[in-house]
């Protein structure tokens, strides 16, 4: 129980992947012989990539989960999933990318849902403690592209009772 909770709960921090709409345009009347025509509307480029700052934190030389990556449609589907590259690596230690089953409940309007996702993980160099950086690119398959930047601050792990 308290895994779906922590999942929902790292799923929540995912952006929702939301498909544009273009609104429909009337058609546009032809000149008259005496009018110039109107010059041609150049379409919008598209935009550059977002950046999201993203902050994680575990122990010294154990996996990090640092990010979940999936595509859930309107009907509680799963669509394609995004790509996903390493921009800047991480100075202290690696980063490793894991293909799996994602199950959770209560995601947006799908009560339960079991799709296919990509979950990110982190892991210093075991001596390692302090503050590490990496940056992911996101694409996503509607267009959109985000740049993670992750902060994750490593620990050590909690030893035996304090005097």
């Amino acid at each position: 129980m308290a895994a779906s909770t922590a999942l929902a709960a790292a799923l929540m921090l995912l952006p929702a992947v939301t498909l544009a709409q273009t609104p429909e345009t009337a058609p546009t009347p032809t000149p008259a012989p005496s009018q110039s025509p109107a010059p041609a509307q150049n379409p919008m480029p598209p935009a550059g990539p977002t950046t999201v700052e993203r902050n994680a934190k575990g122990v010294s030389g154990k996996a990090i989960r640092v990010g979940v990556y999936l595509n859930v449609q309107p009907d509680c589907s799963s669509g394609p999933l995004p790509s996903i590259r390493l921009v800047s690596p991480p100075g202290n230690g690696s980063v490793t990318i894991k293909r799996g089953k994602i199950n959770a409940t209560n995601y947006k309007q799908c009560l339960a849902l079991e799709v296919p996702g990509y979950v990110a993980f982190y892991q210093s160099k075991a001596d390692f403690t302090g503050t590490d950086t990496l940056t992911l690119e996101v694409k996503f398959p509607q267009g959109r592209t985000e740049l993670q930047r992750i902060t994750v601050n490593v620990g050590i792990a909690p030893g035996g009772q304090k005097i």
